[in-house]
């Protein structure tokens, strides 16, 4: 029962965390780029917001964006932060398909749980991949963003990164962590059967011991 328990919260943090990821990968308000303060760059029309896909300027009723285009001419934070999130949005799909197929509610032809242990470990693995590509990611942007273009604060799309990476890192070690709780109950059953096999053996043994007492007894009295 703990086992099935601490799976499926598992299972619910690496989701959400999933889904963390995604929403920060498909959005551009990372950081959030002023010269001089953002209550100054707000009334002087200079607040720039900037992601991994675009750049984008708020202005008084405008919100223009400029595509990230040059691949070539890209910093390296941007490009490694491109590919990581990507990777990371996508080992999340199988990983939460291999963690539904484990899930105790679920039954795959009378599977052992110990297959289901397995599964759930491996997604969890998975999971964690997710964490790391989110870490890496959401760390090092918005450390190139200021050595780039100096004093930032931070955007929506990176507070989601940032939330999606520890929910995944969370219910990644929970699963990983995950115990096998089947073997007990089949090393208890082959016991009770070698009890019952004792218990008829004797048995078999005791009948066997009264009918030869039977068959001297009539011996002797003829």
């Amino acid at each position: 029962m703990a086992n099935s328990c601490l799976q499926l919260s598992g299972f619910l943090l690496s989701f959400i965390g999933w889904l963390g990821i995604i929403i920060a990968t498909a959005t551009n308000d990372w950081t959030t780029m002023c010269k001089y303060g953002l209550s100054t760059c707000k009334k002087m029309d200079e607040l720039e917001v900037k992601g991994p896909w675009a750049n984008c300027v708020i202005s008084t009723g405008l919100y223009h964006c400029l595509s990230l285009t040059q691949l070539l001419d890209l910093p390296a934070y941007i490009q490694t932060t491109r590919a990581l999130m990507i990777i990371g949005s996508i080992l999340g799909l199988p990983a939460v398909g291999i963690l539904l197929m484990s899930m105790p509610c679920i039954s795959l032809c009378n599977e052992p749980q110990s297959s289901k242990n397995k599964r759930a470990i491996m997604g969890g693995v998975l999971v964690l991949l997710v964490a790391v590509c989110g870490a890496v990611s959401t760390i090092w942007f918005p450390l190139g963003a200021h050595q780039e273009h100096g004093l930032m604060s931070f955007g929506f799309s990176l507070y989601t990164g940032w939330a999606g990476t520890v929910f995944s890192l969370v219910g990644g070690a929970m699963l990983t962590c995950s115990s096998d709780g089947s073997a007990p109950h089949a090393y208890q059953g082959n016991n009770n059967q070698f009890y019952y096999s004792k218990q008829g053996g004797a048995n078999m043994a005791a009948t066997a011991a009264a009918a030869s007492t039977t068959n001297h007894a009539r011996s002797a009295h003829v």
